[in-house]
């Protein structure tokens, strides 16, 4: 057990120095199972002076780099700098901030790389009444043995996701400042080491936002780049809706067979106890129907200039993200299956573009002052993006 109360960082023996190192980079390259580990070559060295990184060794760290960036990449389209530059704080032991507006991909960039490289991953969902206990975790009183224990909080991971980290109030900010600089949190006296490697991935939606609280400086200063994703290019926007969709296909259970649920009594005259378990599955075979909706490239990129054409409004502040460019794209398709079409319209789209994009809108202060509305500038927007002509039939694929 460590020395209770200290507040340093943990000693490093050189004994263990060398045989640390070489088992922490083949952990590293053990995360790409892909990557030939068969070159990873532990250099020889002795004294204080670190040695060189043999060639073998940075050939196999090429590759793996390379290959985790190909596996991320094929979730997070059209970032290939973000991404290269999360790895490159993963890999220089460091935090990372991702400061953007809501919608731009933060949260899946983190839990995309978690799962890539197969860590442990604990998620911090920070709101205004997070306490610093929530994070850390707590001693707990156990009433029938009479004696305490400890419960490690969702902090105790290699990767931890603080999303939305400035939401949170100062005092529970700064309950990361110690786990960030030493690795390790003390409570009652008493020191912990946190899993290794560590790495805090934070989120943030920009200074001014309703709700949210400055990070102190001192916590700034632990994160080793501060990054922004930035709403994607048109081209990758379509990719994202294209592969969204193919994505709900390949998950969804095929919906051959579907029938609707038998709401009717039992012989006994009760309801059938298993009617629950029939609706929920006739619920999702309902949305597997509606998934496989065909869209047309003309209806997606019609649906990317609607949400692009709210972030250069003049009477918007902040427009609508890809998130509801993809909200907008599964109600079009239950609309045009409720129709009973087995493809979008455009008459799809608009049926719901007021109701799917006006809430995202964040209005100037000119325009609120004007009393104009949200659903206003949605309508004129909608009215002013020319529409796509789909022509007569069309081969559904």
């Amino acid at each position: 057990m460590p020395e209770a109360g200290r507040n340093q960082p943990r000693p490093h023996t050189d004994a263990n120095a060398d045989t640390d190192a070489d088992t922490d980079a083949n952990t590293l390259l053990g995360a790409i199972p892909a990557t030939d580990r068969s070159s990873y070559v532990s250099p020889d060295g002795n004294g204080d002076t670190p040695p060189a990184a043999a060639p073998e060794n940075v050939e196999a760290f090429q590759r793996a780099f390379a290959e985790l960036s190909e596996r991320i990449a094929a979730d997070i389209i059209g970032k290939p700098t973000a991404i290269r530059q999360l790895l490159t704080v993963l890999f220089a032991g460091g935090h990372l901030l991702l400061e953007d507006e809501p919608g731009t991909g933060k949260t899946r960039l983190a839990r995309t790389t978690a799962h890539t490289i197969g860590s442990t991953f604990g998620r911090i969902q920070f709101t205004p009444d997070l306490l610093p206990s929530d994070v850390l975790g707590v001693t707990l009183y156990d009433q029938s043995t009479g004696t305490f224990s400890w419960r490690k909080g969702p902090v105790f991971a290699s990767l931890v996701l603080a999303d939305e980290i400035n939401r949170a109030s100062p005092k529970t900010q700064s309950a990361l400042l110690e786990v960030m600089e030493e690795e390790q949190i003390t409570i009652d006296g008493t020191t912990y080491d946190v899993p290794q490697p560590f790495m805090v991935i934070a989120t943030q939606n920009p200074s001014g936002h309703l709700g949210t609280y400055a990070l102190p400086e001192a916590q700034m200063d632990r994160f080793m780049m501060r990054i922004s994703l930035g709403h994607p290019e048109r081209e990758s926007a379509l990719l994202i809706l294209r592969n969204a969709s193919h994505r709900k296909c390949v998950e969804t259970t095929d919906s051959d067979g579907f029938r609707p649920p038998d709401n009717q009594s039992s012989g006994s005259g009760s309801p059938s106890s298993d009617a629950p378990a029939h609706a929920s599955s006739w619920m999702l075979a309902m949305r597997g129907i509606a998934e496989r909706v065909h869209v047309d490239d003309a209806i997606g990129e019609y649906i990317v200039r609607l949400v692009e054409q709210t972030r250069c409004d003049s009477q918007v502040a902040s427009g609508a993200s890809m998130r509801g460019a993809l909200a907008l794209l599964r109600c079009a398709r239950v609309a045009a299956a409720a129709n009973g079409r087995d493809y979008v319209l455009p008459d799809d789209v608009m049926e719901h573009v007021v109701a799917v994009l006006a809430h995202r809108l964040a209005l100037t202060d000119e325009a609120a002052c004007a009393e104009i509305r949200q659903e206003d500038v949605v309508r004129r927007i909608s009215e002013q993006v020319p529409v796509p002509s789909m022509g007569g039939e069309r081969a559904l694929p």
